[in-house]
């Protein structure tokens, strides 16, 4: 048996906070039923920007140095043995989690709740999955997307934050005609927006703390009506910060002329505040879903819930979403939604992406909302 030769390739790895070091490391053929796949386009998350900037996210702290990112497009370069129904040189969308297969939430299809879940960029695991800032990876077959003819690399990376997008309206059962109000416009805020216009939608607004992001969400049509909430300081009491809350909102709602509420609230900034003002945002018998990360413990006006039948659901990650997410992508009915790429950089410039994402404006003042990281340029 002929020995197998040594390839390397750059990848970009986290060592710790704000050590960042662009390597060269080996790779290998890929395994049974596996591909690999040259990394043509990575968008950079918020989940990526604690890992760099705290050497952790939320509860999962680094314990090796780890390759972040996944949010991922690329060509499939080779093929491992078993592999039938993807072929070298095919464009694909790389699904980061892999799943058990085998616990009651996979067979059930809720594979997102999976505890086996290895999920590539993520420090829950040890050993950690290296994610996709690096030239070429290997990854298993069955979350492997072929791309629509129409769908871009650049779009296909925004397949991972619209799934989120789409599992979680599903799970509130979105339908056209419905009026829909967003909490936060960062890249999930738009992506909200922009799904909700795609599903026929009657009415979409939005609410966040940032006015150039909210001209931003309605220059490009996102959202039809938004409303910059004041820069206070913070409550002293939980009773003034719930009685904030509730002002605050009606006097959203008075402006959005809702004054009863909307259908459905998706709240994606994690913020207690808004996740307070959300409840009270939603219609008697409407849908609050849960969609940003934020605050572990938040004190919630219940009562307004209960009484007024408002529905509260969480979501996390997404299950068998990508072939829907490239569909749309790749179908002009999000509209404008490349927009939302703002700034594209090669891989080995990576560390200056995720200061500008720290910053979020770059060094001409311009805002910064999803920076996607491209091939090696040399």
């Amino acid at each position: 048996m002929s020995p197998v030769t040594v390839q390397w390739q750059r990848a970009v790895v986290l060592h710790g906070p704000k050590d960042l070091r662009l390597e060269e490391r080996a790779f290998w053929p890929p395994h049974y039923n596996h591909v690999q796949v040259a990394v043509q386009s990575t968008g950079l998350c918020g989940s990526d920007l604690h890992y760099y900037l705290e050497g952790r996210n939320g509860d999962f702290a680094l314990q090796a140095p780890l390759v972040l990112g996944h949010e991922s497009a690329g060509v499939i370069t080779a093929v491992g043995p078993g592999v039938k129904n993807l072929v070298i040189g095919q464009r694909v969308a790389i699904e980061a989690g892999i799943m058990c297969k085998q616990c009651n939430y996979c067979q059930a299809g809720r594979y997102n709740l999976c505890k086996g879940m290895r999920f590539a960029s993520s420090a829950k695991t040890f050993p950690h999955l290296d994610g996709t800032l690096q030239d070429r990876m290997n990854h298993p077959t069955h979350v492997i997307h072929p791309l629509p003819d129409n769908c871009s690399f650049e779009q296909a990376a925004l397949a991972e934050p619209l799934s989120v997008l789409i599992h979680a309206a599903r799970r509130v059962n979105l339908a056209s005609g419905q009026r829909v109000l967003v909490f936060g416009v960062g890249t999930i805020g738009i992506l909200a927006c922009a799904l909700a216009n795609a599903y026929g939608a009657s009415r979409v607004v939005a609410i966040d703390i940032n006015q150039a992001r909210l001209n931003f969400a309605k220059s490009h049509g996102f959202a039809s009506q938004t409303h910059c909430l004041p820069m206070v300081d913070k409550a002293k009491t939980t009773d003034e910060q719930l009685r904030r809350a509730k002002d605050n909102v009606s006097t959203a709602l008075s402006k959005f002329n809702e004054p009863e509420g909307f259908d459905v609230v998706f709240e994606c900034t994690g913020a207690e505040p808004c996740i307070q003002m959300s409840i009270h945002a939603a219609v008697t018998g409407g849908k609050v879903m849960l969609v940003g990360m934020g605050s572990q413990n938040v004190m919630l006006p219940l009562s307004a819930a209960a009484l007024r039948e408002v529905d509260i659901q969480g979501s996390f990650r997404y299950a068998n979403t990508y072939p829907e997410a490239l569909k749309l992508l790749g179908s002009g009915k999000l509209r404008n939604v490349e927009k939302l790429i703002t700034h594209r950089i090669p891989l080995e410039d990576t560390p200056r992406a995720f200061e500008l994402m720290a910053r979020g404006k770059d060094e001409d003042g311009n805002m910064v909302i999803k920076i996607v990281i491209g091939p090696s340029s040399s």
